[in-house]
């Protein structure tokens, strides 16, 4: 029989609109304290929609070697790579060869790529021409610049990879990476997702197409996952890093081990007609895959965007997954305080689980004032509950179709 090895997390790094670094990010999402506000990237005034979720007080330098040039870098990357920092800080790690072993996989998930300087590129050369051109331009807007820049940090020892698979992509890098750990190919990665989706043209683009909420009222109020009132999403960018080893590796450093990973399955919509379909059958397939009973699911991490036709439907999908138990189970989205950073929704629903599993704390649904009668699951509404979480069931679902889920497990050392 060929030996599965067991796949742990060690290490976090987060940015997010609610918060920069674990504990900030984490007493925000507790609070139900809202990172949403106006834009201030660029001059929105004249959008129809003018707020969104920003990553706050973020200064590349703090956190990016000044020969690596971090003004050259698209935002995302930058993100990613601080990220990365955090959590290789978190895990107890140094970039050297004793800590970080060959091969050392770095997976990136993202979904818009570095719109930041596609768009200053194409302004450059409607103002200048050939002349206006940065020579640089061209790898930072590679979807694969965010990955290079963190592997290229790290050394020879690194493998770079960046997956794309719309909102999941950073869940889905997430489990390309413990996949590796899982077969023996690697005893340790990095992966995670990032996103910075706040440019001019991306955020004019969502907006027609109905993806962010039309709204310019209390931005902090806006994203109301689950709510009678809920009109749409709101756009937020961010990152979630991770240190991911194996068990044996981590137990033998004497490594924090935040939770192990223990199910994962991807899944398309049936059809287009049966939207967010996916995750009933994604849902299923990473039960399956941990082994796990239905009965043993502690706590569900909703992808929960804020959509009226997506939040009704992945509330019923749970309830054809789970049965009359899914009415016994608390379910939250922390998406009413982050907005939704696209490739770092998954990323960061995983911190809020981990954390969730360390404090015994499940964060609410922010924002959650009215029931919608499609939504009559315990959505844990405007506070925090004191819970035995020892299990949860993660799920994250994109445009397109693709939807992730995962299942994580607490592990008594």
């Amino acid at each position: 029989m060929i030996k599965r090895n067991r796949v742990v997390i060690t290490g976090m790094g987060v940015l997010a609109p609610n918060g920069v670094g674990l504990e900030a990010f984490w007493d925000s999402l507790l609070q139900g304290r809202s990172g949403i506000g106006r834009i201030t990237l660029f001059d929105a005034s004249n959008l129809k929609s003018q707020i969104a979720g920003e990553v706050k007080n973020f200064d590349p330098f703090e956190w990016i070697e000044p020969e690596l040039k971090p003004k050259r870098m698209a935002r995302h990357s930058q993100f990613a790579y601080a990220a990365t920092k955090m959590a290789l800080k978190d895990a107890g790690l140094e970039i050297n060869d004793a800590d970080l072993p060959s091969p050392t996989p770095v997976v990136v998930g993202v979904s818009t790529s570095a719109m930041d300087i596609i768009e200053r590129s194409i302004s450059d050369f409607d103002r200048h021409g050939f002349r206006g051109m940065s020579p640089t331009a061209i790898s930072a807007l590679k979807p694969q610049a965010a990955a290079n820049a963190i592997a290229d940090r790290i050394g020879v020892h690194a493998h770079a990879a960046t997956v794309s698979t719309a909102c999941p992509s950073g869940l889905d890098a997430i489990a390309s990476a413990a996949m590796t750990i899982r077969t023996g190919e690697a005893e340790l990665a990095i992966a995670g997702g990032a996103d910075a989706p706040l440019t001019p043209h991306t955020v004019a683009a969502f907006i027609a197409s109905g993806l962010t909420v039309p709204y310019n009222g209390d931005p902090e109020s806006a994203s109301k996952p689950f709510d009678l009132n809920r009109e749409s999403g709101v756009l937020a960018e961010g990152a979630g890093m991770f240190v991911l080893e194996n068990l044996e590796r981590a137990e033998a450093r004497g490594a924090h081990i935040y939770l192990e990973l223990t199910g994962y399955a991807a899944q398309r919509d049936l059809e287009p007609a049966q939207y967010g379909s996916g995750l009933r059958s994604s849902m299923e397939m990473a039960l399956a895959n941990a082994r796990c009973e239905k009965s043993k699911i502690d706590y569900i991490s909703a992808y929960g965007p804020g959509d009226p036709m997506l939040d009704a439907a992945e509330i019923r999908f749970i309830k054809e997954v789970f049965g009359p138990y899914a009415y016994s189970i608390p379910i939250s989205s922390i998406k009413g305080v982050t907005g939704n950073p696209l490739a770092a929704a998954g990323p960061l629903q995983i911190a809020a689980c981990a954390l969730t599993m360390r404090d015994q704390l499940i964060p609410p649904t922010a924002n959650y004032q009215t029931a919608d009668p499609d939504c009559d699951l315990d959505v844990v509404p405007l506070r925090a509950r004191k819970a035995k979480v020892d299990r949860a069931l993660l799920n994250v679902r994109g445009l397109g179709g693709s939807a992730s889920s995962l299942v994580m497990d607490r592990v008594f050392c």
